[in-house]
């Protein structure tokens, strides 16, 4: 039962990064925006979302399970990085209209989830690889993060698209 509860909570943990989400919506500002033809429509992203977050809650218990937090404390602790990182990019690009400081947070973003698979993987190599795709999808958001970038610093919008 106590190992349910701690899946619970790796679950709600891994969605609450989603809850900015909720809170910067991308309005009429990501409206105006000139996007690339293959950003993919926006009714995709919510099924993506709840799917990796539920791979990431799922990951992060599997490796409290296999060593507990005394036994993966680092990997754990780069695990919760990641995860505030992840829900920083909303309020950065969407809140703060900033998709080239954006840019550099997904960067990072990057960085901390290919870190996390790494450590991860000796604790569970199943933990691991539950990430993999979490990985490939932030890979095409910052392309598109970069590319939205690029095709708009340029253009006058409602509080800068710097």
């Amino acid at each position: 039962m106590h190992s349910l509860l701690v899946l619970v909570a790796f679950e709600v943990a891994s969605f609450a990064a989603a809850a900015t989400g909720v809170i910067f919506r991308p309005g009429d500002w990501y409206k105006q925006l000139d996007k690339p033809r293959w950003r993919p429509p926006d009714w995709l992203f919510a099924p993506v979302w709840t799917v990796l977050y539920a791979l990431i809650g799922l990951s992060g218990w599997l490796v409290w399970l296999e060593a507990g937090v005394g036994g993966a404390a680092l990997p754990l602790s780069v695990y919760a990085v990641q995860l505030l990182l992840n829900a920083a990019w909303t309020p950065i690009f969407f809140g703060l209209h900033r998709p080239g400081l954006a840019v550099v947070e997904i960067i990072v973003l990057w960085v901390a989830i290919l870190a996390t698979i790494v450590m991860f993987h000796p604790v569970n190599a199943a933990a691991a690889l539950l990430l993999v795709p979490y990985l490939a999808w932030v890979s095409f958001a910052a392309a598109l993060n970069l590319s939205i970038w690029r095709r708009n610093r340029s253009k006058p919008l409602s509080r800068g698209a710097r």
